[in-house]
């Protein structure tokens, strides 16, 4: 995958997918912490893509070296590269609206699971720059948690009763 002889991505990417394999078993086993785990790194990328863009505005089209689509690269080095900050801008602000999806119940809650999903899947075509395949493994535990009966994150509730459709 290129990227990946870079020792800097290499470390990134052995630590985003062995946090993503983490928050796809707590997501089996402690869905509250997993709840509250993606709240935090929802955030943590608001907060960074906000910075990056209004900052270095420019260091995101780096990613279209590695993209495996091609389509990306051009979308990349096309509108995007004159777009970025509007763009990235518009994700952090997703970012934050998920990030507090996360800790609230309903169809609030789905519709924040849902847009990270999508999210996640949309950008796994980065390659490297998205630490693929772990937005795939983030998915798949968000996916796991779309499923429970969602309640604050501050209520007690049962695994069985988490896990009972409505």
């Amino acid at each position: 995958m290129k990227g990946l002889q870079v020792p800097e991505y290499l470390i990134a990417f052995i630590i985003s997918n062995a946090l993503a394999i983490l928050l796809l078993v707590l997501s089996l086993k402690q869905l509250k912490t997993a709840r509250m785990l993606f709240f935090v790194l929802f955030v943590w990328a608001c907060i960074a893509n906000w910075s990056m863009a209004l900052t270095k505005p420019e260091d995101y089209l780096f990613y279209g070296n590695l993209t495996f689509l091609s389509i990306y690269k051009s979308f990349i080095y096309g509108w995007f590269s004159n777009h970025i900050q509007l763009m990235v801008g518009f994700i952090a602000t997703c970012q934050a609206l998920i990030a507090v999806s996360f800790l609230l119940k309903g169809w609030i809650y789905k519709m924040g699971t849902l847009g990270a999903i999508l999210f996640l899947l949309a950008i796994a075509p980065l390659g490297v720059g998205s630490a693929f395949p772990c937005t795939v493994i983030l998915s798949v535990a968000l996916y796991i948690l779309l499923k429970e009966k969602p309640d604050y994150v501050w209520h007690r509730q049962s695994h069985e009763r988490a896990m009972t459709a409505y």
